[in-house]
């Protein structure tokens, strides 16, 4: 059923939408105007909402003082193959849960959820301790499979298995009269109907796999392996203060590409959590 508006009440609706939009906008608003600020103008009370001097040369100075394109490399194929990986680990798991009955699999499947529940910062220093036998220390190798196998996994395996769950049984059983096999239905029939699930998932696993901290202070130690939220971190003085402005640049470039993807896949995103009830 629709409604329609009075013109009053959408200006109203409009100008309300604009003020609660401030909160959410102005902080990027201010970082991506004050890299290009003289750090003497950063911290003006009250705030320029426009540069008074443009200063491009933080920039250049970020790439001097740091490997930044070599970092930015290592976080963007990270997160690449972190957000592939998981899509196809999860969307796999997830149908099975959802589709394939076997012994316990509801047990299991609240068995997996709870890894949920297991903190990071808890699981960390056994997980060092393991990758240091293995000589991965200093690699991007525990940055990838922890995700893929972690947390991040068993989240995107519980959407995708709710979204499988949801669809007709019919449509197996008419697989299946044409001849079609378990992994053959999953391939050609379930998975192209999960595109607005693998959507979120895909959005959400890019997002926490770029902004992952915690991981690579614990795993690398070279500049030319560190990722970008560890890189931001090494715009410091002589007198380890902070860079503010070539810090704000650095950032600014780093935010780029999680908006990039935003924008793209919003719409799969809204779809994906939209159509992922709390079916099972």
């Amino acid at each position: 059923m629709r409604t329609d508006l009075s013109p009053r009440l959408r200006v109203a609706l409009y100008g309300l939408m604009c003020v609660l939009l401030i909160p959410f906008v102005f902080p990027t608003w201010w970082m991506i105007t004050s890299s290009v600020k003289p750090i003497s103008d950063i911290f003006a009370f009250p705030p320029d909402l426009w540069p008074r001097r443009f200063d491009f040369s933080t920039y250049q100075r970020v790439f001097e003082l740091q490997p930044f394109a070599r970092q930015y490399w290592n976080s963007a194929y990270i997160a690449a193959i972190v957000t592939a990986g998981t899509m196809v680990v999860s969307s796999m798991a997830g149908y099975a849960f959802a589709r394939i009955k076997f012994p316990f699999s509801n047990a299991i499947f609240m068995i997996v959820l709870l890894g949920l529940l297991i903190p990071s910062e808890v699981t960390i220093v056994p997980l060092f301790q393991m990758f240091l036998g293995w000589g991965m220390i200093n690699t991007h190798w525990p940055l990838i499979l922890v995700p893929i196998f972690g947390a991040p996994s068993v989240f995107a395996t519980f959407v995708m298995r709710q979204f499988f769950i949801a669809l007709p049984g019919e449509l197996e059983e008419a697989a299946r009269v044409d001849g079609l096999g378990r992994f053959k239905i999953f391939w050609t029939i379930a998975l192209p109907l999960a595109k607005p699930a693998l959507g979120a998932v895909a959005i959400f696993t890019f997002l926490h796999s770029w902004n992952l901290y915690l991981e690579p202070i614990v795993f690398l130690s070279s500049t030319q392996m560190f990722t970008l939220p560890q890189a931001l971190t090494q715009f410091t003085d002589a007198y380890g203060g902070a860079m503010w402005n070539i810090q704000l640049a650095a950032a600014t470039m780093t935010a780029i590409p999680v908006l990039l993807v935003f924008i793209v896949a919003q719409k799969q995103f809204v779809e994906g959590l939209a159509h992922t009830g709390l079916k099972g």
